[in-house]
């Protein structure tokens, strides 16, 4: 993934990019609770946690937004292209990388300590799921926001079938983890219920659900490519079913936003 600030978005003139196109709903959904934070705390700069924040696909652009952002990640090398990434924004003192994971997240960083907390591509990879989301819970301070993005079953359903493999896809429904089979690279998948149940038993006031990446994993990349205006009318399009529950089953991800109980 890229910048998933939709240029990077919306401040160029040019068309939206296919990464920015995936994940043009968190950013815009993530931005709007960091401003409400804000105003709640009177505060210029926040303290955000991006936690399996890898190169800094978000903690970069949260950055540029004036905030402190500390990004905890397994991978050595995921953290060096983080800090080249932060020095090319501009940003190097504001992004803080510490190697580590949800697990033991409390080895390298205190609790209550931020006003953020991104946990987004984590849940699918952890052994115990409801022990990462209640670990990035307890980063919080009180009234904090948690953004959780996670694998979407419907959506590696409908993918599987519409690529043929239909065995594969009732194969995922049935699954207690929502695997296709033995070659699925993705360890675990969720229902939008499943999601917002793991986050209200971790002391989550959950606010939103979004569907990501309805429609922009399925259209054929020739027809955003080459159509004038496609790419911002696909934009536009996953921007408006993303709160709607009748497209969360059928979404290739799933973002649940909340806030923690005071």
């Amino acid at each position: 993934m890229s910048d998933p600030s939709p240029a990077s978005g919306r401040e160029a003139t040019s068309r939206p990019s296919r990464a920015s196109l995936r994940t043009a709903v968190v950013w815009d959904v993530l931005k709007d609770a960091l401003d409400r934070r804000v105003k709640a705390t009177g505060k210029d700069s926040l303290d955000v946690l991006d936690t399996g924040g890898g190169s800094g696909n978000f903690a970069v652009p949260v950055a540029r937004l004036g905030h402190q952002v500390t990004v905890v990640d397994p991978s050595p090398n995921a953290l060096f292209a983080l800090e080249r990434r932060a020095a090319e924004a501009g940003v190097a003192d504001r992004v803080q990388g510490v190697q580590g994971d949800i697990r033991g997240l409390f080895d390298v960083v205190e609790r209550e300590g931020f006003d953020s907390v991104l946990c987004h591509g984590v849940l699918e990879y952890v052994d115990d799921p409801a022990e990462g989301v209640r670990n990035a819970v307890a980063a919080l301070r009180p009234g904090g926001s948690l953004s959780l993005l996670a694998a979407g079953l419907g959506g590696a359903v409908l993918a599987r079938a519409l690529a043929g493999h239909f065995t594969e896809a009732r194969h995922a429904l049935g699954d207690p983890d929502g695997r296709w089979g033995e070659g699925d690279p993705v360890p675990r998948r969720f229902t939008a219920e499943q999601l917002t149940a793991l986050a209200g038993d971790a002391g989550l006031d959950v606010g939103a659900v979004h569907g990501v990446r309805i429609f922009a994993d399925l259209v054929p990349g020739v027809l955003v490519d080459t159509e004038p205006g496609a790419a911002e009318a696909l934009l536009r399009l996953e921007a408006a079913a993303a709160e709607l529950s009748a497209f969360h089953s059928v979404a290739t991800q799933l973002h649940v936003l909340g806030e923690k109980r005071g």
